[in-house]
């Protein structure tokens, strides 16, 4: 059994190369003008023969720019897997497939629209605290002197809003 983990270790240390590699080619080594700038390699998955590797990318683009990307990106995968091969010790490089990952545009998606509610339920907040204060300045207390806070039994206890008691000089 412990074989089986060697192996698990050696793919994922495999995949984690190629991950890291392919994502510095994008950055520095393409000059596809197909390639956009906000591509990332998110995760790689390599088969248990070593014969492929699913080089999952996200593209903050609309579809058909997206699409644009991985075809440049699947041209590119010779250059890219020779690249590879330059880090790995492998007798063969894994062949690299590009796929699409649509986590990173959905959880930026998820981001933009919990912002839009918050701002919508900021802005319906202010709209009601703006007309409870013009109904709250419309009915006028009693007391008109005594803080709203105050109340009633405290008003008469500090004499305020209450003209017959006497003020006492000494």
């Amino acid at each position: 059994m412990e074989y089986e983990g060697n192996v698990s270790r050696r793919i994922e240390r495999i995949a984690s190369v190629i991950r890291r590699t392919v994502a510095d080619a994008i950055l520095n080594r393409l000059n596809d003008p197909r390639i956009e700038s906000l591509t990332s390699v998110t995760r790689v998955e390599v088969s248990a023969d070593l014969s492929v590797a699913r080089v999952h990318v996200s593209v903050l683009a609309d579809e058909s720019r997206r699409q644009l990307c991985l075809a440049a990106l699947q041209r590119a995968s010779g250059r890219l897997r020779s690249l590879v091969s330059r880090q790995l010790s492998v007798r063969h490089t894994p062949s690299l497939v590009f796929r699409l990952d649509d986590s990173l545009r959905t959880g930026f998606e998820t981001v933009q629209t919990i912002e839009r509610l918050m701002s919508e339920m900021d802005a319906r907040a202010s709209a009601a605290g703006a007309s409870e204060g013009e109904a709250d300045q419309n009915t006028a207390s009693p007391q008109a002197g005594a803080p709203p806070s105050m109340p009633d039994e405290r008003r008469a206890e500090n004499g305020v809003g209450d003209s017959s008691q006497e003020v006492s000089e000494t």
